[in-house]
């Protein structure tokens, strides 16, 4: 039987790998995107992310299988916070209900392995208070002394959202579990230009070292979310799966487990 997918960031990179994966496997998808998409919203905006979730509830009529928020954004900019935090939490509650409503809902985020670098507390505490106009006012602030913390920010702050909500009433009560892929470096077109200055790819080497494979491809992340949010996980919530080629652990140690 074919299950309705909702799937943010289609248009391109992980998003569009999975819903490739998902279509071909006999599932419905419903994708969203900026354009070229079954629902074309703005995740960074509230109105965007109301639009986002009537549209869905509408097309798959309330009944929603499966949901994956690909969609992300990684320039230096307030709407890191926007996108890559408001714009799956927000969507993630708004369509809980249709998930619910299903017989075996499924759900999952994108995160990154520079959710465990240095964050600023402020913006990861404004968005986890689910405090949009602090967590920017604050975003704001942080790109004149040190932009580079807030794409981490973002990503630190969904993991720890994540790991709050898959508990909290309403989710694992109702049999959804919800978990995060956290990649390390993936060719995708949000990554080309890093590949393109030889400095940043060389810095991006250091600060994110994959010994298993090398680089991965959007398939590869695409896979451990399809089997995510497949059926056969049935006890799996509120984890975060590294697929980095062995990156966290090369930073982090064998002692964080």
């Amino acid at each position: 039987m074919s299950r309705r997918i909702a799937v943010t960031g289609v248009a391109s990179g992980i998003g569009q790998a999975l819903a490739r994966q998902l279509t071909e496997a006999g599932d419905t998808v419903i994708g969203i995107d900026l354009k070229d998409a079954d629902v074309c919203a703005d995740l960074g905006t509230a109105d965007g992310r109301d639009r986002a979730v009537a549209a869905v509830l509408e097309q798959c009529a309330g009944l929603l299988d499966g949901l994956v928020a690909c969609a992300g954004v990684n320039a230096p900019s307030p709407l890191l916070v926007s996108v890559n935090f408001f714009g799956v939490t927000a969507l993630a509650e708004g369509l809980r209900p249709a998930l619910a409503a299903a017989s075996a809902p499924r759900a999952a985020v994108v995160g990154s392995i520079s959710g465990t670098q240095p964050v600023d507390d402020e913006v990861v505490a404004a968005c986890l208070a689910d405090d949009e106009a602090a967590a920017v006012a604050r975003s704001a602030a942080v790109m004149a002394g040190a932009p580079q913390k807030l794409y981490p920010s973002s990503k630190a702050a969904l993991a720890q959202w994540l790991r709050r909500t898959c508990i909290a009433p309403g989710w694992a009560d109702a049999g959804i579990p919800i978990n995060c892929v956290a990649p390390g470096v993936v060719r995708t077109p949000m990554s080309a230009a890093l590949f393109a200055d030889e400095r940043m790819k060389a810095v991006m080497d250091r600060a994110v070292p994959m010994p298993l494979n090398g680089y991965a491809g959007p398939e590869d992340i695409a896979a451990a979310l399809a089997w995510l949010i497949s059926p056969a996980n049935s006890h799996t919530t509120g984890q975060v799966l590294y697929v980095d080629g062995g990156a966290e652990v090369s930073l982090r140690g064998p002692s964080v487990f």
